[in-house]
């Protein structure tokens, strides 16, 4: 099957290798555990994007391993906010064209600042959304980060 997402779309515009895996979704359980176990990642390699709102900058968006938390405070301070708040998911869809369980932070409908927890480097390779429920991208750190143009912090703290 050769589903394109925004975010395949992207990568291919910016010649950015990737590869996209497919996984059968459970509807009542969309959490990074039960994707890294359908792609056969260990869960930290499972980044999960979460989309949240600071004071003074409005929409940002954050990638962190699928074991961690992520830190409310790290994020405000790392992004120049005095205060950040996790969206509710009734406004994930309008502010980013994608589901829960399918945020993808590529190919967002507007281009939202981009905070990644800097855990990212001890990996080779990391998977996260493609920007549907089922479909998940691997890809190296450092591309996501230059396609993003992200800035990277500790804004998480493993709870696994």
């Amino acid at each position: 099957m050769s589903l394109k997402t925004n975010a395949a779309r992207i990568l291919d515009q910016s010649k950015i290798p990737y590869e996209l895996i497919e996984y059968l979704v459970d509807e009542s359980d969309l959490s990074a555990i039960s994707v890294a176990q359908k792609v056969g990642l260990p869960i930290e390699q499972v980044y999960k994007t979460l989309v949240a709102r600071g004071d003074k900058t409005g929409v940002i968006v954050a990638c962190i391993p699928g074991d961690h938390e992520l830190q409310l405070k790290a994020l405000a301070t790392l992004s120049r906010n005095k205060k950040v708040e996790v969206v509710s998911l009734k406004e994930v869809q309008p502010l980013t064209g994608y589901i829960r369980g399918g945020v993808s932070p590529i190919g967002m409908k507007k281009h939202y600042p981009v905070f990644i927890d800097s855990a990212i480097h001890r990996h080779e390779r990391i998977s996260l959304s493609a920007g549907l429920r089922g479909l998940q991208l691997f890809m190296s750190p450092t591309d996501l980060i230059t396609v993003t143009r992200a800035q990277l912090g500790e804004i998480s703290n493993r709870v696994i």
